[in-house]
């Protein structure tokens, strides 16, 4: 069954009108006689989507019971027992209600989707996963509910819908979001206009690059080679030379004129390694490039030009940045220079920029496109002299006699001059063609290819020799140079390599991308298996085109030990280059070791956080928990012995006592639990707005009576808490309280509020808690001062923050002016943070 199509409408902030967008397109769709139903779709008491939803066919919810509340869900059996064309699903971030199929409900949409449904459904961008830190910055406000960005990334289509803050805070104000009395309030805190303008700005910036991502994918798959000038990138030419600075500030300048511009700094060795650039010059360009927001890039290639030019077409880049030749003008004879070259071949649709600098005609720049070692215009030369020079020199002695010695001499030198222009093969030529000529013109008998005295003979093969091994130690001297610059230009990829590793950038996909762009490839992957007869399978892997799944299929795979690879599709690397390439897989073997070395570390560390807790529960229970099992053991004990006559009194002490043990069991083995839930990670709040003289009075109710005074004014705004875990943390707070204050001082709860938040302070007047000992006291198993061993099992406060915690709350210890200690539990306000989980409903969250 095919896949069904994943359309998700994305929203910078509640209110912006997503779902009413999801519900008209429904409505054309319907219209068009396509079988489209709501699955789920909330309208929060909006008129305008309220009215949106007539017409459409909507599927029953399903409703679950959680702690003491019946909530709705989407029916997800019933949506599949469906079947129809096109599902609405609001909300992708939403967590079920425990008891559900799926803990999210994107995960609902995946089963949906491969069923194939197609599924249309709204999120909003602080709900991504990968922007809740920056999220949290802009606006102090973390978010709960959270979806995988892949899972939005993978949609068909993703639409933006927009609106400008000005717009929205005016919508807000006529009561279209949220209900009257929360309007000023939100407002004031998350509906500013600087948080909306950031929210607007994250929204815009992330579906540019998912648009960047598409028009990629599109040129990859459709081979254009032709550049879309949909944005500003500009590539800066860099030859390692201190006017590289320049180039990058200009270039920085210039993507600043146009709205998203990229700088990309690249570097291109040649393979031969001649080249002047400084490393530790490219090293400060790199990390200028970088501070300005653009990227560095090292590319291997021969031809300067054509490589530049590979770079900027393989990018998409609009221009080119490159330095006014640092050439002197005689230098000129040999070439147009990679200045000229690029611009006479970047096409219409590349601009290229030539910068002024102050380096200008002071020592050659980008080196000028030649063939390795000596050269093709000293080759060209050395095969003129070494054919044609042979000749001439033979005209011009027939005018003149110097003897046949001298006649030799000159052969010789224009053979030595055929080796230091050509090499060993232009040599040679000349050295044959002089022999020759020097036996037809000027060894008797003459105009006869016979030499008739035999010391003539000798004089011929010495001259041959000596051509041969000079021209030979020319040769070698070539390959030699050849040889070192090439060592020096691989040297240089290797030190890239090694400072990534020391600065750090050890990611396997980050690695790979540097391969492929080092080599000029189309892809890169780091391919494993277990062993000699299991599949292949992909560890890593970037660029475009059909990926590789053996490395026999890639143009050049590299192994790396018995069952990994590196291949690389693209081209046919030479066997010279597979040195450089090996070390690359190498390290990439490593950074991948390294990766889940590190994950079974975490493993391992949460393992043992486990059995720490473990092994402290197993104390507690051997320990603490036996004191009151004793205790009622005792008196049930006593109260069944026939011995002894027990009057009233006594019985009804004994029985006391066994309802005390008993409550102290209670109390403790709920403790235990909890922080077990806590360590785990299963503590799931349901969110729930509601008045704090609701809850905090029955948490009073296990401590004596008299010993608290509660100040909670009915004039305070209502909080965003779980009222269960409000009670529990509170009930753990006063205990502790009651437990340290002295006789005839009750402790004192009291309720106040402060902007956005609301304070619960639990005052008491004992002994207190020195400063460097306030947050000790909030770990798992830990009695402050000399308490005894059964005054509980010292979870109490770490229970309680645990619990404020999962609230989006706090909890800190403060000094009680006068002496004591005072417990600070602050929670958020209902309705200060806008659809934290669901678009702007009154909150709840479950997981």
């Amino acid at each position: 069954m095919a896949r069904g199509k994943f359309r998700i409408y994305l929203g910078a902030a509640p209110g912006v009108g997503k779902t009413y967008a999801m519900l008209s397109e429904a409505h054309r769709r319907v219209e068009r006689g396509t079988d489209c139903v709501v699955a789920f779709v909330e309208h929060y008491d909006r008129p305008r989507t309220e009215v949106m939803l007539h017409g459409l066919e909507q599927v029953s919810r399903k409703q679950l019971e959680y702690r003491g509340g019946v909530f709705p869900e989407m029916d997800l059996d019933a949506v599949l027992r469906r079947a129809p064309a096109v599902a609405l699903v609001d909300e992708l971030a939403h967590t079920n209600v425990p008891g559900s199929r799926n803990a999210k409900r994107w995960q609902d949409v995946e089963e949906l989707l491969a069923a194939g449904i197609d599924v249309i459904s709204t999120v909003n961008i602080q709900h991504l996963e990968s922007l809740g830190d920056v999220v949290e910055s802009i606006t102090g406000v973390r978010q709960q509910e959270t979806v995988p960005d892949e899972v939005v990334r993978r949609a068909d289509q993703i639409e933006l819908v927009d609106m400008s803050p000005e717009a929205l805070r005016r919508r807000m104000a006529h009561g279209n979001i949220y209900k009257p009395d929360k309007v000023d309030a939100a407002l004031s805190n998350y509906f500013r206009p600087g948080n909306l303008t950031a929210l607007r700005e994250l929204a815009l910036l992330w579906v540019a690059d998912r648009v960047d991502a598409y028009l990629t994918q599109y040129r990859s798959e459709h081979r254009v080679s032709r550049i879309w000038g949909s944005r500003e990138r500009i590539v800066v030419g860099l030859t390692g030379g201190p006017e590289g600075r320049t180039l990058i500030r200009r270039a920085a300048r210039l993507a600043e004129k146009g709205a998203g511009g990229e700088v990309l700094a690249v570097y291109i060795a040649r393979s031969d390694g001649l080249t002047s650039a400084s490393p530790k010059e490219l090293a400060m360009q790199r990390t200028l490039a970088e501070d300005l927001g653009g990227t560095f890039h090292h590319v291997v290639g021969d031809d300067i030009p054509a490589a530049l030019l590979d770079f900027a077409r393989g990018v998409n880049a609009t221009q080119i940045v490159l330095g006014s030749s640092r050439r002197k003008t005689w230098q000129y004879v040999f070439g147009p220079g990679v200045g000229a070259t690029v611009a006479r071949e970047s096409g219409p649709d590349l601009d290229v920029h030539i910068v002024t600098h102050d380096e200008v005609a002071k020592g050659r720049g980008l080196p000028v496109a030649r063939d390795a070692r000596l050269g093709r215009s000293r080759r060209v030369w050395g095969w003129i002299v070494g054919v044609a020079g042979p000749p001439a020199l033979a005209a011009l002695l027939n005018t003149v006699d110097l003897g046949l010695a001298n006649d030799m001499l000159l052969f010789l030198a224009l053979t030595v001059a055929a080796a230091l222009l050509g090499g060993l093969l232009p040599a040679l030529a000349s050295a044959a063609v002089g022999s020759l000529l020097l036996n037809y013109f000027y060894t008797p008998p003459l105009h006869r290819w016979t030499i008739a005295d035999p010391k003539n003979i000798v004089a011929i093969v010495i001259f041959v020799a000596v051509g041969v091994a000079v021209a030979s130690v020319v040769d070698l001297a070539a390959r030699r140079t050849h040889q070192a610059a090439r060592l020096r230009a691989e040297s240089e990829i290797l030190s890239f390599l090694a400072g990534n590793v020391l600065r750090g950038e050890t990611g396997l996909e980050e690695l790979l991308e540097r391969v492929r762009e080092t080599f000029g490839m189309e892809s890169a992957a780091l391919l494993e298996r277990a062993s000699d007869v299991e599949p292949w399978t992909c560890a890593g892997r970037v660029g475009q085109g059909h990926p590789v799944e053996r490395p026999e299929q890639a143009d050049v795979d590299m192994p790396v030990g018995d069952h990994m690879a590196l291949a690389l599709t693209g081209r046919v690397l030479p066997a010279e280059d597979r040195r450089v390439l090996a070390a690359f897989a190498a390290q990439a073997a490593v950074v991948l070791d390294r990766r889940r070395l590190q994950e079974e570390a975490d493993r391992a560390r949460a393992l043992a956080e486990g059995n720490r807790i473990r092994t402290a529960l197993l104390a507690a229970v051997s320990h603490d928990l036996r004191t009151p099992l004793a205790g009622i053991k005792a008196a049930v004990t006593s109260l069944r012995s026939e011995d002894v006559e027990w009057s009233d009194e006594d019985q009804a002490e004994l029985l006391e006592g066994i309802e005390e043990g008993a409550d102290r069991l209670d109390h403790l083995v709920g403790n235990l639990l909890d922080m077990s839930r806590l360590q785990t990670g299963t503590v799931t709040p349901l969110i729930r707005e509601i008045d704090l003289d609701e809850v905090v009075p029955m948490a009073l109710g296990g401590v004596p009576e008299g010993s608290a005074d509660l100040d909670v004014p009915e004039t305070l705004p209502m909080v965003a808490v779980d009222p269960g875990l409000l009670e529990r943390a509170m009930a753990n707070l006063v205990e502790n309280a009651v437990k340290y204050s002295p006789p005839g001082s009750p402790v004192l709860v009291a309720a106040s509020a402060l902007a956005d938040r609301v304070e619960v302070r639990v005052v008491d007047r004992g002994p207190g808690v020195p400063d460097a000992a306030k947050d000790r006291i909030f770990e798992p198993f830990q009695r402050y001062g000399d308490a005894p061993r059964g005054a509980g099992v010292g979870l109490g406060l770490a229970v309680a923050r645990g619990f404020a915690e999962a609230m989006s709350g706090t909890l800190n210890a403060e000094d009680t002016p006068g002496g004591g200690l005072t417990m600070v539990l602050t929670l958020r306000a209902a309705g200060t943070r806008p659809e934290p989980l669901h678009a702007a409903e009154p909150e709840r969250q479950v997981s």
